[in-house]
């Protein structure tokens, strides 16, 4: 369960008006006292999430929201960052309570969590309120009754959960359709100053086992090692993953008949919408100085000194433009609430859930900005985007 990272997880959101009992739920469903409780409205400031696993739904993460009834120009920013969490969660908890009862803050809640198509689940905290009528969901809404305080009603809570949790929150395979089962997967995986110390970075992770679990056999090594490896090999590998930095150098000395594709590549299907991603280089080519580029990371790391969304990127870009270009970053769960800018450069997203980067790419898409990802960028500026993408053409996997 700890291993299982966040953004693979069933995200669960908790929404309700101030001091409904949003962080004691949190505390009966994982057993701890990890959420900050208190009788003073507004406790919650900000999105705060939990990894945990709940019995039979398995590693989740439980996201406690600021009230949605918080006042004040703070109030206003907290209620806003609490819609941003309907972006990335797969199935959402309405709290109120008797007293509360179910009214205009609900309402414009369930009519956002029904806009996204989200399973949604009404939960009437302290239920152990005396001589206080019961609040009414609106129809088709699943009604839980509990008190989160006493752990009364948490086990019939959590079979509601079980039952409205989507079972696909991903799709099912990064790359393992693109191959036959015993077939072999060559990764040139760089292990430069941007790779972590004694490990490997998460799309190599992921990728080697999703590729095990279908059966396929994978051969790790270093650009540099190349020529050696396929001397090695008594037939040409079925597929080539590399970092998206190094496709020129791999492709020079990879025989043309043998797939070629990149983990960012893999990821912008395995996340996103590969299409939408594909279609943004004709904005690439559009571009002229002066042009706004965002650049949005799905994680925050140190920038290192040759960075591939801080500089090299960038870099390609104002050579492509021919010119200086304006730039803005995002990283982590950092977005803009308005997408304006001539272009927008996704990265792989793996720290991201797939809902959470559809969100975004749907965002730009209404704001009419194209959009990229890093891989499908740099084999563009490569020469070799065809060549990455054939390996999708004769497969109907999501997001294709």
């Amino acid at each position: 369960m700890e291993s299982t990272p966040r953004a693979n997880r069933l995200q669960i959101g908790i929404f309700g008006r101030r001091n409904v009992g949003k962080s004691s739920l949190i505390n009966a469903l994982t057993g701890q006292d990890v959420a900050l409780v208190s009788d003073r409205p507004g406790t919650t400031t900000d999105p705060v999430s939990k990894a945990m696993e709940i019995p039979l739904l398995g590693p989740v993460v439980l996201v406690d929201t600021a009230g949605l009834d918080d006042e004040g120009e703070l109030g206003e920013l907290r209620v806003e960052r609490t819609g941003k969490v309907l972006s990335q969660i797969h199935l959402a908890l309405i709290v109120t309570d008797p007293q509360v009862g179910f009214g205009t803050w609900e309402e414009e809640i369930l009519a956002q969590v029904q806009k996204r198509n989200l399973p949604v689940l009404l939960v009437v905290n302290k239920g152990d309120l005396a001589d206080v009528p019961l609040p009414q969901g609106p129809e088709g809404v699943d009604v839980v009754v509990l008190s989160a305080l006493r752990g009364e009603g948490i086990p019939s809570l959590i079979e509601l959960l079980v039952e409205k949790a989507p079972r696909e929150i991903e799709p099912p395979t990064i790359a393992g359709d693109l191959v036959a089962e015993a077939g072999h997967v060559l990764l040139v995986m760089p292990q430069d100053g941007e790779a972590p110390k004694g490990r490997l970075i998460l799309p190599q992770v992921q990728t080697i086992r999703d590729l095990l679990d279908h059966r396929v056999v994978v051969t790790c090594i270093q650009p540099g090692e190349m020529e050696a490896a396929l001397a090695l090999f008594r037939e040409p590998p079925s597929l080539v993953i590399v970092d998206s930095h190094v496709f020129g150098e791999v492709a020079e000395v990879l025989p043309r008949e043998v797939p070629l594709t990149s983990f960012s590549i893999l990821f912008a299907r395995f996340k996103g919408d590969l299409e939408q991603l594909v279609a943004g280089i004709e904005a690439v080519k559009r571009l002229r100085p002066g042009d706004r580029v965002l650049i949005a990371e799905g994680c925050t790391h140190h920038a290192q000194a040759d960075d591939i969304g801080r500089v090299k990127i960038p870099r390609l870009l104002e050579k492509q433009a021919r010119g200086k270009l304006d730039f803005t970053w995002y990283a982590g769960s950092g977005f803009p609430k308005k997408v304006d800018a001539e272009l927008m450069v996704f990265c792989g997203s793996c720290m991201l859930g797939r809902n959470q980067v559809l969100a975004r790419l749907a965002q730009a898409e209404e704001a009419g900005v194209p959009a990229v990802n890093y891989g499908v960028l740099l084999a563009y500026f490569s020469g070799i985007s065809e060549r990455a993408l054939e390996p999708f053409r004769s497969t109907d996997s999501p997001g294709n």
